[in-house]
């Protein structure tokens, strides 16, 4: 009997080795490599080897977009679902990626075939959660299934227009021997279902676990194999959910959408930043309101510092924020604004659970700082942004103007901006103040 070649498989980067080692020799990860055998040759998408065309000969067609339902979630996924997408939604453990397909599972079904394979629950299960939910159940066709070749054959029959597999861990393939979860099960599943979706043109959605430190679960070349990739976000204990893109084909990454949990489901949030400006009456030392851009939308959010007297080693913690990037401000602001917080503890912390990415918070966070440290508070009606140099300059950040309206929309009346984000025409209601320098925003408080 033939003895069946066997290689070594990445679960970080997916790459191939002909030995077992300790470490990946490509990307440098300890004890990531998996035993799996090796692949046959496969072809095109199309089952066919695809000719050669220069690149002005391609015919192009209009991507066709159909709304989910929740406009949030058609905002992180570019405007709409396109046909013939793979959609990767990762998420911790009970954060509400079930419900949320299953909503849109159950819009979409009124209007489209549609077909939902679970692999983790039962049919009961499903359809308990449905009627708890108030969910349209006559349109929407389910089936428990984990082997992938049954999930295609049943595709095949009832030809859905779009197809969830909850989740990609739990479904398996005859091609690989392994048990499901595995690196080579979950990328050679992830390959057939993939290839079905381009094929026949249905909108695929995969659901995937995370590890313990957020990541998608897996080999990182499952990532690269779909066409979108999103993340649950949301603290266990807030009502608040946030899916972010962070990789998108059909669109902007880093779209945010937010929802709130109740006991009907997940349910759309129209006006963010009115959630996270729930603020005290006065103004209070170490509170600013800081104006972030999260996609394509400005959002208003709420930063916190407290600086208080340190026992032992300073610490810096930063929740919400990079806490490297926290170190190296607090050094700007020693070197060019003449402020030591060489002896205290600095926390930041941005309300309402949402992480910033962007650098417009730098100028936001000092003067939090600043006024923790004085113990003298900011005025109410403030809203700061600006990216901070290593030489103490205030450097633009991108669409200064949407964040200004956006200010003015939920009654601020004052603004500290890069003197490059001044704008030309003044705005009604908004008293505009443009820095160039961290000493001169301190100078204006």
């Amino acid at each position: 009997m033939a003895r069946t070649r066997l290689q070594y498989v990445c679960h970080q980067c997916g790459a191939l080795s002909s030995k077992w080692a300790g470490q990946c020799a490509d990307c440098g990860a300890w004890n990531s490599l998996a035993e799996a055998p090796a692949e046959p040759v496969r072809q095109g998408y199309a089952g066919q080897v695809s000719p050669v065309q220069r690149l002005d000969e391609v015919s192009l067609q209009h991507e066709q977009r159909r709304s989910t339902g929740m406009q949030e979630l058609d905002r992180v996924l570019g405007g709409g679902l396109v046909h013939g997408s793979v959609v990767l939604l990762g998420g911790d453990p009970g954060i509400g990626k079930s419900t949320l397909l299953l909503q849109c599972m159950t819009h979409l079904a009124a209007h489209i075939p549609a077909l939902y394979v679970t692999g983790e629950e039962s049919l009961a299960q499903v359809a308990l959660r449905a009627r708890r939910l108030e969910l349209p159940l006559a349109d929407l066709k389910i089936m428990a299934e984990i082997s992938v070749e049954n999930i295609l054959a049943t595709a095949r029959q009832e030809q859905p227009s779009v197809l969830v597999v909850d989740s990609i861990q739990t479904v398996h393939t005859s091609l690989v021997q392994s048990a499901p979860g595995g690196v080579s099960q979950i990328r050679e599943s992830a390959a057939l279902l993939t290839r079905y979706a381009k094929q026949t043109g249905c909108a695929l959605f995969l659901i995937g676990h995370v590890t313990k430190e957020g990541a998608l679960a897996g080999p990182r070349v499952l990532e690269h194999m779909v066409d979108a990739v999103l993340y649950f976000e949301g603290e266990s204990d807030s009502r608040y959910r946030m899916v972010r893109a962070v990789k998108n084909r059909f669109g902007a990454v880093n779209e945010l959408g937010i929802f709130a949990m109740t006991d009907r489901g997940l349910k759309e949030v129209a006006n963010p930043s009115a959630i996270f400006l729930s603020r005290f009456s006065t103004a209070i030392p170490g509170s600013l309101v800081m104006v972030s851009r999260e996609g394509s939308r400005p959002l208003l959010v709420e930063v916190q510092a407290l600086v208080d007297q340190s026992f032992s080693n300073p610490r810096r913690v930063a929740v919400g924020l990079d806490a490297n990037r926290l170190g190296m401000l607090l050094a700007v602001l020693h070197r060019h604004a003449g402020i030591s917080c060489a002896g205290q503890d600095v926390f930041i912390n941005v309300v309402g659970g949402v992480k910033v990415l962007e650098t417009g918070s730098d100028l936001a966070v000092l003067l939090a700082v600043v006024s923790s440290l004085k113990s003298q508070p900011l005025p109410h009606d403030l809203v700061v942004f600006g990216e901070i140099g290593l030489s103490g300059e205030i450097r633009p950040v991108p669409n200064g103007q949407e964040r200004l309206k956006e200010a003015v929309k939920h009654g601020f009346k004052r603004a500290i901006v890069p003197q490059a984000n001044a704008p030309r025409v003044a705005i009604e209601g908004l008293e505009v103040v443009p820095v160039s320098t961290l000493a001169q925003a301190l100078d204006v408080l």
